[in-house]
């Protein structure tokens, strides 16, 4: 697959379908626990113009030109906690709905992969490359956003499992800088998170 159509395929794969299910599975959890705020905001559905964030669509489609680790982000799925059913632990379970769906088709994508590989398809490349693609931008996505930063959905984790105070005390400074932290994160430590996100995937398809 030339260069052009591969980012052209990731682009597809992140902004049409990755993203759109991950800020989707937010609000179907957030509605099941109690919070319409999405579903009243037209957000729980899978059109992915809905989930466009104009800057982080920019971010993504800058980032996939340039070849480099992606990076980027869709509008964030507008959650009201005073409407969950069970405030702490429901709000753990929206935040970890966005990443547990980008798992569930990266495992979906791997167990296509095996199949016709245990059957001896031999599909064009350019079927292979897309299924690829499409299991590690899950695996990233997932792996990504359990980052224990704000805005990621991992800072929901964080903030429920340390004491209340030190929770309380260290959320203004995270909420603050946390978007800068992740940058650095993936300045920094870009080559180690790609190689955990290429072994998971990895695992998942067998190779």
């Amino acid at each position: 697959m030339n260069d052009i159509l591969l980012s052209l395929v990731m682009l597809g794969i992140f902004l049409g379908i990755a993203f759109p299910v991950h800020e989707f599975a937010h609000a179907a959890v957030a509605y099941m626990r109690g919070d319409a705020t999405a579903k009243l905001m037209g957000r729980m559905t899978l059109n992915p113009i809905v989930h466009f964030d104009p800057v982080g669509g920019l971010m993504m489609v800058v980032t996939v030109m340039l070849g480099g680790f992606l990076f980027g982000w869709a509008k964030p799925t507008p959650v009201n906690t005073i409407n969950l059913k069970n405030r702490r632990n429901d709000e753990v379970l929206v935040a970890l709905a966005g990443p547990a769906s980008n798992m569930v088709m990266a495992i979906l994508g791997a167990f296509v992969i095996r199949f016709l590989m245990a059957i001896g398809a031999q599909p064009p490349n350019v079927v292979w490359d897309v299924l690829w693609n499409f299991v590690v931008f899950n695996v990233a996505l997932a792996i990504f956003n359990l980052i224990p930063v704000p805005p990621l959905d991992g800072s929901t984790l964080l903030f429920r499992f340390l004491p209340p105070k030190q929770a309380w005390q260290i959320r203004p400074f995270l909420s603050q800088y946390g978007m800068f932290i992740v940058l650095g994160l993936v300045i920094l430590g870009g080559q180690v998170l790609t190689g955990v996100i290429y072994g998971v995937a990895e695992k998942l398809v067998g190779a």
